[in-house]
């Protein structure tokens, strides 16, 4: 019987995320080191907070954040597991359309002001257009959530992250898929005057050819296209009904790419016999 793996994007087995909140202006030389090393962050942002001197001005939103994802945090940050159910979604909401109207694209993520959610307002979200949330804390390893509404990070930046990062590029055992997972305030880097660990980070797990650089949503979206795979009772047919590629292996062997709207033939019914 043939083995079927799904991969990450181009065939990958690990893939890397960053996840910043608040907007303040140190995101201009975390972005600057980002996108130095080819990494790719998400940055929540509050719409209602823009006008504060210490946060990126609204007009400058879409040209600096290019290349990565805007998400949501709530319209002025509030600790939402304190406010009435109408009120959160006015914070979520008003957030969502004010920085679409910066960005131009569907912003479809969040993470949890002050870390405050509960179960009451994981089940708002998805009638809000969210489609994950991440939560405060450290997961302190690589595995993908079981839950994309409380979403654990790896680590925070201040939490073992060249300890974890060092691990991280070591993993070779491609049975596995692997995720590294980084939250902060890039505002902190100022605060404790350490911006040279996540200029090493960077350096460390930047470039590298079996890491996919992803955002949040890209993550997101590339798991549940994977899901969405249809495939024949043999398994050795497989279409994709999603608008973006997922990438197969076979029997270890190098991935398939399987386009969007395509039927590919992952082996011939005469292998079985062998």
């Amino acid at each position: 019987m043939n083995k079927v793996y799904t991969c990450f994007q181009g065939g990958k087995h690990k893939v890397l995320t960053m996840s910043y909140d608040d907007g303040k202006q140190e995101d201009r030389r975390l972005l600057t080191i980002f996108n130095e090393f080819g990494i790719k962050g998400t940055f929540h942002l509050n719409f209602g907070l823009m006008d504060q001197p210490e946060r990126i001005k609204k007009e400058e939103i879409n040209k600096i954040y290019q290349g990565h994802e805007v998400a949501a945090h709530t319209f002025t940050h509030p600790t939402i597991s304190r406010c009435p159910s109408t009120m959160i979604i006015e914070q979520i909401y008003e957030d969502r359309k004010g920085l679409e109207s910066l960005v131009e694209y569907p912003v479809r993520g969040l993470s949890y002001p002050n870390g405050s959610y509960d179960k009451r307002i994981k089940e708002i979200l998805p009638g809000l257009g969210i489609r994950y949330s991440r939560i405060v804390g450290n997961s302190d390893d690589f595995n993908l959530p079981t839950d994309f509404y409380e979403w654990k990070a790896t680590c925070h930046h201040n939490h073992d992250l060249l300890k974890l990062g060092e691990e991280f590029v070591s993993l070779s055992k491609k049975q596995y898929l692997y995720m590294m997972y980084v939250w902060g305030h890039s505002y902190e880097f100022t605060n404790h005057n350490n911006w040279e660990v996540i200029e090493e980070f960077c350096k460390l797990v930047g470039h590298r050819d079996d890491i996919w650089y992803a955002t949040n949503i890209e993550i997101v979206d590339y798991l549940e296209a994977a899901e969405r795979l249809q495939f024949t009772a043999k398994g050795n047919l497989v279409y994709n009904p999603s608008a973006t590629s997922v990438w197969l292996s076979v029997n270890d062997a190098t991935a398939v790419e399987i386009k969007a709207g395509q039927t590919v033939r992952l082996w011939e019914e005469w292998e079985e016999n062998f």
